[in-house]
């Protein structure tokens, strides 16, 4: 493990995990925006990064807004902005829920454009399979998923030391 030092002599550990937060994020970021520019490219204009990002969060039934905004960690009123600027495009639409709840679901050109991203997603996967090997993407997702799964671990009370 090697240690630098910053200007004022503080000593700063290298850090794998740090390393993978931000290779995790960078990957992200990049397959959710060639996401976006390809479905930029098949007709879809409005649909930026963040657009997609949203959208993401949602499941393919009725979605309740206030879920979605603690799934995303943002108020209930940024969901409602999103989803108004999302169904005058097109995209969703807001129904009544039970009591004041307000439900989300895609349109039918939603879930066209749903299932147009998954389909170039997996076209992303054969092209990762190509070049990294058979297997490697498969293997590194379960990679992931044990990290996750320990992380979880950790946050349970049973977990806690």
């Amino acid at each position: 493990m090697s240690t630098w030092f910053t200007q004022r002599g503080v000593a700063m550990v290298e850090s794998r995990s740090l390393a993978l937060v931000f290779a995790t994020a960078d990957v992200h970021e990049r397959i959710v925006s060639r996401a976006a520019q390809h479905l930029q490219e098949k007709g879809y204009e409005d649909l930026s990064p963040a657009v997609l990002e949203f959208l993401g969060t949602l499941d393919c039934g009725v979605n309740v807004a206030s879920d979605v905004a603690r799934t995303l960690g943002v108020s209930r009123q940024m969901v409602g902005k999103t989803v108004a600027q999302l169904s005058r495009a097109g995209y969703v639409e807001q129904r009544e829920g039970t009591g004041r709840q307000k439900c989300i679901v895609f349109t039918d050109r939603g879930e066209r454009m749903m299932a147009d991203v998954r389909a170039f997603l997996a076209v992303l996967d054969r092209e990762l399979g190509d070049h990294l090997g058979s297997g490697t993407l498969a293997r590194t997702l379960r990679a992931l998923q044990a990290i996750d799964g320990l992380l979880a671990e950790e946050d349970t009370p049973q977990g806690r030391s």
